[in-house]
This record gives C-alpha cells, structure tokens and sequence, in this order.
C-alpha cells in the first residue's frame, strides 16, 4: 500500500562551508563566471561595439551576464543562506549589483580614457581592472549582507 501522506525527510541539511571554503569557491565560480563576461566583452567588442560610446554598452551587457550567472552559482554552492531565504535576499542582491555595475562600468570607462594607447592589450586591462574592483566589493557583500546567515537561536 502506498502512503499519501506526506513523508518527514530525512535529509540533514548541508552544513555552510566556512570561510575559506566560501572564498575558494567564490573564486572558482568567479573565475568562470570572469571568463564568461571577458569572452562576451571582447565578441562585442568584435563585432564593432569598440569605440565610445558603445565600448561601454559592450561591458554593460557583459556585466549582466557575467553577473546573472555568478550570483545563482553562489547562491547554489557558495552561501548557504543563500538557499533559505526569498524576496528580501533579491532585493539585496539588485541593490547590491546595481552599485557594483556602475562601479565595475565607470571603472572600465575610465581604465579607457587613461591607459595609454599604445598599450596592446588596452581594452582586456581595463575590463580586468574593472572586475577587480567590482568582485572585491561583491565578496564583502554577498558574504556579510546578501547571503548573510542568521545566527540560531
């Protein structure tokens, strides 16, 4: 006879990795996701969005996909808190995001204007530099205000 009734799980709950792990796999899944937004950067920028102001159009749209996608790998792998919580958490994520596009966005308009010419690589500077200084801030973020876990009573 089969039981309708719902089941307790018996499923433990994963246990949030510590700090290191966090970092190590914030790290790996930025470093994918750095690759994604880099590659998306440079075929637009291919495909003729290499000059102002649509080299800054380019890395918007970069940003957004390369971002979209970090945030829910992290949310999966990186912060257990991530896993728990709803609307709130969204929220912080868009207010967080928001900021660090304009930030990662402005850096890399910037990084374009006062590199020197002359260097081969410009443009991938400017994006690395960009997304420095943006995934410092989203680690400190994510960590201590998106995806921050409650303490247990």
């Amino acid at each position: 006879m089969v039981s309708t009734e719902p089941q307790e799980s018996t499923e433990t709950p994963k246990a949030a990795p510590g700090l290191l792990g966090q970092l190590v796999r914030f790290a790996l899944i930025g470093g994918l996701c750095a690759c994604l937004d880099l590659g998306v950067y440079t075929g637009e920028r291919a495909l003729g969005l290499d000059h102002a102001p649509w080299d800054t159009v380019a890395r918007a749209i970069s940003f957004i996909i390369g971002t979209t996608t970090a945030y829910f790998l992290n949310r999966k792998f990186t912060f257990s808190a991530g896993r728990k919580q709803g609307a709130g958490q969204v929220g912080s994520f868009v207010l967080l995001y928001t900021v660090t596009f304009f930030v990662a966005v402005g850096m890399n308009a910037l990084m374009l204007v006062v590199l020197p010419d002359s260097l081969a690589w410009k443009a991938t500077l400017a994006w690395v530099i960009s997304q420095g200084t943006a995934t410092a801030i989203n680690f400190v973020m994510l960590k201590w205000v998106v995806f921050r876990e409650q303490p247990t009573t």
